[in-house]
C-alpha cells in the first residue's frame, strides 16, 4: 500500500515545490487564548487528537471520528482496549482528551505498520497538553462556524486510486472548499500544498460527488490560529496536468 504521504516523501518536486505556498492567501484568526510551549505527547499524535476531537464535535459519530485508530487497534488485536478508550471520550473534559490521546496511538499501524507502534499505555498527557488541545479543538469549532458547515469529513478516495498511491484519506469538505488541518508550529511546505492538490485531483474522480463544488483548496491550522487559502482556478493548467500524470499517475 502507498499512501498519499508517502508518495509525496518519493517524488522530488520543483523548486518552491509544484503549488508553491505564496500562492495561498494567509489570515490570521484570533481568540486572545496562548497555547503552553511544551507538551509531553508526541507532535504528530497532538495533531490527530485535535483532528479527531474536531470531527466528533462538530457532529460526526465517535466511531467515525476515531476510525483509523480503531482499524489500527483491530489489526493489532486489541480492540476492546481501544473501545475502552473510546467509551470515555463524551466531550472536551480532561478525560476524554488523555483517552482521545492514548487511542490515536493506534492510528500508526494501520498508516505504516505495526513495527513503528509503541504502547499506547505509555501515552499520558499532562494539564498542559490537555489544555493546548482542548484550546486548539475549540478554535476548530471557532473556524468551522466561520467558514463551514463541513459537509464531509475522514473521506476516502475510493474509485480514483492508482498503481501508484493506492490509499489516502483527507480531512474536511465544506460547500466550497477542501481542507487539511496541520496542527504544526511551522507555516505549511511544499508537502502540504501537493498533498492538498493530490485529494483534491482524486477527489473529483471519486465517488464523492461532493467534490464537484470544491472551488477552493484550504490549509488550518490550529495551533497558529491560521487559514491558508487558494481558488483552484488560480493554479497553473500545467501544474495540474504534471501532478495528475508524474505524481498521480493518471
Amino acid at each position: 500500500m502507498t499512501s498519499v504521504t508517502q508518495r509525496i516523501s518519493l517524488v522530488k518536486q520543483p523548486r518552491g515545490g509544484f503549488l508553491p505556498v505564496k500562492l495561498f492567501s494567509e489570515e490570521k484568526l484570533s481568540d486572545g487564548k496562548e497555547l503552553f510551549s511544551q507538551e509531553n505527547v508526541s507532535p504528530n499524535l497532538v495533531g490527530l487528537c485535535v483532528d479527531y476531537l474536531s470531527r466528533f464535535m462538530i457532529g460526526s459519530d465517535k466511531e467515525q471520528a476515531f476510525e483509523i485508530s480503531l482499524l489500527g487497534a483491530s489489526l493489532a488485536g486489541v480492540e476492546a482496549l481501544a473501545q475502552e478508550f473510546l467509551s470515555k471520550i463524551i466531550g472536551l473534559d480532561d478525560s476524554s482528551i488523555a483517552n482521545a490521546c492514548k487511542l490515536v496511538g493506534f492510528d500508526v499501524i494501520y498508516r505504516a505498520g505495526i513495527s513503528f507502534y509503541k504502547p499506547v499505555e505509555e501515552i499520558d498527557p499532562d494539564e498542559q497538553t490537555i489544555a493546548n488541545i482542548r484550546i486548539m479543538v475549540e478554535r476548530s469549532l471557532a473556524f468551522f462556524s466561520d467558514y463551514g458547515p463541513v459537509v464531509k469529513d475522514g473521506f476516502d478516495l475510493k474509485g480514483a486510486y492508482t498503481n501508484l498511491i493506492t490509499i489516502g484519506d483527507g480531512d474536511f469538505l465544506t460547500a466550497d472548499t477542501l481542507w487539511d488541518f496541520k496542527v504544526s508550529k511551522t507555516k505549511p511546505n511544499k508537502d502540504h500544498t501537493l498533498q492538498l492538490l493530490i485529494y483534491y485531483l482524486m477527489g473529483t474522480r471519486s465517488i464523492h460527488p461532493e467534490f464537484s463544488s470544491i472551488e477552493y483548496l484550504g490549509l488550518y491550522n490550529p495551533r497558529q490560529n491560521v487559514v491558508y487559502r487558494l481558488a483552484i482556478s488560480d493554479i497553473p493548467k500545467e501544474t495540474i496536468e504534471l501532478v495528475e500524470r508524474e505524481v498521480i499517475g493518471y
